[in-house]
This record gives structure tokens, sequence and C-alpha cells, in this order.
């Protein structure tokens, strides 16, 4: 039986805290209204040395002063009545001189009103942008909250997903490594809960990170308004309980089965699994889509991609897989998990380089297709991440591509175990930086950057992550010893 070390459950309630904290502070200091935007707009400014909007429209001003200024003839402004009661009738020159001067009195009326109108809209349009600028800051904590929990949350449904598909295909290799499997998707039932009462808080309006959301958006949008009959709040809160509810029912009822073949005389226990295995895996390959298209997709509700279910799925699946590996590794060197040699790390170590170029093809896929067709729907969405996003955008592809294949592409790298972790490493906060990605440009925009609010929310769900994992760990003994397969994967060597 494991033992949960203290200084790890120390260390992962220090992590908790410390997240707490950031976390905290980011919300705090976020602006509560529109006064504060201005301040923090007129601080950036003044940082840059710019002097935006001092000038704004020189053109209106200069027109209504030179409308009120314009004198007639001899320097002095006369009226339509004064010449009028200066003049004698019938003086048919004297006339057309009034008929002159009503209408450029007229003129400058026109003139003054239509300077009014534009400064009226462009006081409307500041306002507007104020209030845009405040939504996207008031969404950065919210929206740093999301990513890490949203990752944490699909890395361990990556790794269930692995744990099905080795039960499915009946692996002879991979049993010896079954409760390292079993504990990572423990995280899934906490990490589900957070997800889904962010979603709630969504739909609650406590946050922006779905535009949809917003009726007022929404009235003004025609493609939104032809998309209500699925992005609507009930029925999205609906499809995120269902697809929840099933994954962890699958997970417990794996888990119960995997720990009465513990103590069963025959193969029931193994045989439910398989066929339970079998079921859920077509059960989540859709449901992963539209969770994808529901929780990331959306949050730019006008773009959309018909690989993004598929993309997403490579990105925590490989995250998923790599956490088996770095735990295994964390346990042996422990002196635990005495069955699993090298040849079970240089399968994990395979499975993370070969998932790591599927991702990449999948990404290439998705953006050269978009990036040659320039289609502006299409387009605009990596044009946004290009040109403000310039350094996670392309650090990521570098993270999950790049730097695994060097490291992982030799077949004698994949068996020690400083490289598979320092791979491992590099694999996580790739894909965390995926994620992150994905949905900032569309809920803070260019207000982005990496600060207390980022920081701590990792900070919280790695310590959570850590204490559910491996507070599982000590629940159930670390070899499944009647699965029918297991002498094949103690002995598991090539």
């Amino acid at each position: 039986m494991y033992t949960f070390s203290s200084r790890l459950k120390t260390f992962s309630l220090v992590l908790i805290v410390l997240g707490i904290l950031g976390i905290g502070y980011s919300f705090l200091t976020a602006p509560k209204t529109i006064e504060d935007v201005e301040k923090i707009l007129k601080e950036e400014e003044a940082a840059h040395g710019g002097h935006h909007g001092a000038a704004a429209h020189p053109d209106a001003e200069a027109t209504v002063h030179d409308a009120e200024l314009t004198p007639g003839e001899g320097g002095h402004q006369h009226t339509t009545q004064e010449l009028h009661e200066t003049v004698p009738q019938g003086d048919h020159a004297v006339e057309h001189a009034i008929h002159d001067d009503r209408g450029h009195m007229e003129n400058i009326e026109k003139h003054v009103t239509a300077s009014h109108d534009a400064e009226a809209a462009h006081a409307d349009e500041h306002h507007e942008h104020l209030e845009h600028v405040l939504h996207q800051l008031q969404n950065k904590p919210w929206s740093a909250v999301y990513v890490a929990a949203l990752f944490f949350m699909l890395l361990s449904l990556g790794a269930l997903a692995f744990y099905a598909i080795q039960n499915a295909a009946q692996a002879g290799w991979s049993p010896v490594l079954f409760r390292v499997m079993e504990a990572i998707s423990a995280y899934l039932i906490p990490g589900s809960v957070i997800v889904f009462v962010l979603l709630v808080f969504g739909v609650l309006h406590f946050h922006h990170i779905f535009i949809w959301m917003d009726e007022k958006v929404v009235a003004n949008d025609h493609l939104l308004q032809g998309k209500t009959g699925y992005l609507n709040g009930p029925f999205f809160l609906i499809r995120a309980a269902l697809f929840m509810g099933g994954w962890i029912l699958y997970r417990q009822y794996a888990r119960k089965n995997s720990l009465l073949q513990d103590d069963a005389t025959d193969n029931t226990y193994y045989k439910k699994n398989f066929k339970a295995s079998a079921g859920f895996l077509v059960f989540f390959i859709v449901t992963e889509s539209i969770m994808s298209w529901d929780w990331i997709m959306s949050v730019d509700p006008h773009w959309y991609s018909t690989l993004f279910g598929w993309y997403v799925f490579a990105s925590f699946f490989v995250s998923g897989i790599t956490a088996i590996a770095m735990i295994t590794l964390y346990l042996k060197a422990k002196g635990y998990l005495e069955y699993v040699n090298t040849s079970h790390i240089h399968d994990l170590a395979k499975f993370m380089f070969g998932i790591s170029v599927f991702w990449t093809y999948l990404w290439f896929s998705q953006f050269m297709l978009m990036w040659y067709a320039n289609i502006p729907e299409e387009v605009t969405y990596y044009v946004t991440r290009i040109e403000e996003y310039n350094l996670p955008f392309f650090g990521m592809v570098a993270m999950n591509f790049v730097f695994p294949v060097l490291i992982l592409i030799n077949t004698d790298f994949k068996r020690l175990s400083w490289i598979v972790v320092m791979a491992g490493i590099i694999i996580l906060c790739g894909h965390y930086l995926d994620f992150y990605n994905m949905i900032m440009p569309a809920t803070v925009g260019d207000r982005w950057f990496i600060g207390a609010g980022e920081i701590g929310a990792i900070l919280l769900f790695l310590g959570l992550f850590i204490f559910v994992v491996f507070t599982a760990l000590t629940k159930a003994p670390l070899l499944a010893k009647r699965n029918p397969l297991m002498e094949e994967s103690k002995h598991f060597h090539y």
C-alpha cells in the first residue's frame, strides 16, 4: 500500500493556499467601474508617452468654432429680423441679401447640430469601448481560473480515456499501471464539479467568458440569434451535466470492478470492465467533441473548425499520458511499483511522442487550411493570436512539437527517467499554454499578461490535483493483482 508522505501532502496544501491568495489578489485588483478603467488607460497612456483622445475629432471642433464666429459683411453678425427692420420694403437687392443671410444662418445651425451629433456619437463610442475593456479586465481572473480548472480536469479525463483504451484493447503491457491511471482519474470528480460551477456562474452572469450568454449582444447579432436553439443557458448546462455524469459514472464503475477483481475467483469483473470500457469509448468520443464546442470553441461563437474536437482531444490526451508517466516514475523512485520496468516507461514515452506528433498534425492542418484560404470569418482567429499573442502562440507550438520530438525521438532516451520527466514538464506546460491560447484571446483580448491570477490558478489546481491523486493512491494496493493479464504485464520486456 502506498503512504502519502507528509512532505508531499504539505507541499500540495501550500500550493493550494498560495493559489487561493493569488486568485484572490487578482479579483480584488480587477477594475470595478468604468472610472477605474479610465484611470488604468490614462496610466498606460502616460507610461507610453501617448496623448490619444486629447485631440479627438479636431475637425468637428473647428467647424463648430468657425460656424459660431463667422461674421457678416463689415465684421458684424446681422440677424434676419434686424435686416427687415432697417431696410425699406421693395428693395430687391436687399431682399436677396436677407435670403442669403437666412441661408447662412441655417447652414450655421446645421453645422452646429452635426457637430453636436458627432460629439455625442463619439462619446457613446468611447463609453462602449470603456465598457468593453471593463468586461475584459473583469474577465481576466475568471478566465485564468477557468483555463487552469479545465486543463487539469481534462487531463484526468485523458488518463481515464487511456485507461479505457487499455481495457477495451486487452493490452498485456499496461495492467501494472492501472492503479496509477485510476488514481489520476479520481481528480475527474472534484475537477468536474469545479468546472460545472464555473459554467453555472457564466449562465448567471457572474462572468462574461461566454459572450453568447449576454442577451444584449445576442439582440444585436443575427448570427448568434440563429444559434440560440443550441447556445442557450439551460441546454448548455444540461449537456454539461450529462457529459460529466457519464464520464464519472464509468470511472466509478470501472474502479469498483477493478477493486472487486482483486479478491474474485474468476474473471467476471474483468469482463464487465471490458464491456463497459468499449461502451464508454463510444460515449466519450461523441461527448468529448461536443464538450470542446461548448466549453472552448463557443467563447468565440462566430468561429468554428470541424477539426476542433480532435484537436482538443489530442491536447488533453497527451497531457493525461504524460501525467501517468511522471507519477509512475515518482512512485518508482520512492520504491513502489516494483514490476514497472524500463520497457513500460519506454511505451509511455512512445505514446507521449506519438500523440505529440498527432497533435502537431491537427494543429498544422487547421492552421494551414484557414490561413491559406484567407476567409475573413476563419482567419481572424489566427490573426488575433499571431498579432496579440505572438510569444505564447508560437512558444506553445515549439513546446508541444519541437522539444518533445527532439527529446524523445531517440529510442534509448525513452528509457531514461530524467529525460522522460524533462519532456513531460515541457509537454504539460506547452498544453496549458495551448488551452490559454484557445480561451484568453476571446475573453480578454489584448489585455492579457501572466499575473497573480494565472500563476495562482495553476498553483491552486496543481496542489488540488496532487492532493486528490495521491490520496486515491492510498486507498488500494498499487497492483491490480487478479487481472488476468497481470503476469504478462509483470514480465513485459522487449
